[in-house]
């Protein structure tokens, strides 16, 4: 340990230099991880707050089921008596609306049943049971946005007034803000033609996109009540594919910390590799002077970790610092528990590149080295 550690300070702007690269590494792989986890809450951070544990679509959609499915009440009443457990309709889509104080906001809007184990919970104003027809429970998100508890937000095109009666917490669906409208009023959304009278609501359908299952069936199993009434039945975990963007983004962002988890091993390895070569000499040396082939790995591994390890953590401050900067401006997202996983992973690769360079220190002749043969 005391070679390993006097080799360091000896030539320690190589490993400063090296160590560098390991923060870099460590904190693109932080940042990325936090991108990853920032963007996948902002797409369907509302579907993980629904307290519902299945999803039933029409069968005929079989991708973007949000925005595709459409089931009728006759259907849905069939199913949920087939299936002797709570269920409660369930509309989504997206929309756009203007405020009475001029703000213009996109926004997911989501029908359910006031007074369903689907409406949200209120952390200001008042909830959906009892509220009027037109009125709307906005996630925190929107108060960015400039609308406030009390406003009234006019849906783009439709006219259609909602009176802003509550706010819950922060949830997004396909990087939009969710604001939860009676399903009544979701079907006016969703179905009313642009530019037709308010009043014109006979042709309105009373269809939604899904049917929320609190509870696994308690009959028939859902293959069977699947096939009996044309609908697919996917956990509420499946059912995140269903938002849109949500499994290009993840695969395009997790493809980038794949690459990276390969880059860490081979840059250190390379490092290690030549910082070992460079060493030959006095690898022959102590092993004439009688060094165990253990003693120089313990020394060659300690090096390694020493670099690979103090990196790593200075990496993961500089994500976390990242994540403090960019606030909420940006989709971003770094618990303890993500950072402390994806650390211990590149720290676990980098080390995995010095098997590179054991070979040549457990093989190194020290006859040869020393010149005997010349």
């Amino acid at each position: 340990m005391f070679l390993a550690l006097l080799e360091l300070r000896a030539a320690r702007g190589r490993f400063l230099l090296m160590g560098s690269v390991v923060v870099l590494v460590a904190a693109l792989v932080g940042i990325v991880s936090g991108f990853t986890t920032g963007l996948g809450d902002d797409t369907i951070s509302a579907l993980r707050r629904l307290p519902a544990s299945q999803l039933v679509f029409s069968s005929d959609a079989r991708s973007d089921q949000f925005a595709r499915s459409l089931l009728d009440e006759k259907t849905a009443a069939a199913w949920s008596k087939d299936a002797d457990t709570e269920t409660t309709p369930l509309g989504v889509s997206i929309t756009r609306g203007t405020t009475n104080r001029g703000a213009e906001v996109d926004l997911a809007a989501f029908g359910v049943e006031p007074g369903s184990f689907l409406a949200p919970s209120v952390t200001e104003g008042d909830g959906l049971a009892g509220a009027p027809a037109e009125s709307m429970v906005m996630s925190a998100k929107l108060a960015d946005e400039g609308v406030r508890v009390g406003d009234t937000l006019v849906i783009d095109r439709l006219g259609i007034e909602l009176r802003v009666v509550g706010s819950t917490e922060r949830s997004s669906y396909g990087h939009v803000p969710v604001a939860y409208v009676p399903l009544k009023t979701w079907q006016r959304i969703r179905f009313s033609t642009p530019g037709a009278p308010a009043s014109a609501t006979a042709a309105i359908p009373g269809q939604f996109s899904a049917l929320a299952l609190r509870t696994p069936p308690g009959g028939d199993s859902t293959a069977d009540l699947d096939a009996r009434y044309s609908t697919t039945t996917l956990t509420k975990e499946e059912a995140y594919e269903a938002a849109p963007g949500y499994t290009g983004e993840r695969l395009t962002m997790n493809s980038i910390q794949v690459f990276l988890y390969l880059i860490a091993p081979l840059v250190v390895g390379a490092f290690f590799s030549v910082w070992t070569v460079q060493r030959q000499p006095e690898i022959a040396l102590l092993r004439a002077m009688g060094a165990s082939r253990r003693r120089l790995l313990a020394h060659t591994v300690l090096q390694a970790a020493l670099v690979v390890v103090l990196g790593t953590a200075a990496g993961a401050v500089l994500a976390g610092a990242v994540g403090l900067l960019v606030g909420d401006q940006v989709p971003f997202s770094l618990p303890a528990a993500t950072l402390t996983a994806t650390m211990c992973t590149v720290a676990a690769v980098g080390l995995a590149g010095t098997v590179l360079t054991l070979r040549r220190v457990t093989r190194a002749d020290p006859l040869t080295m020393l010149g005997a043969n010349r």
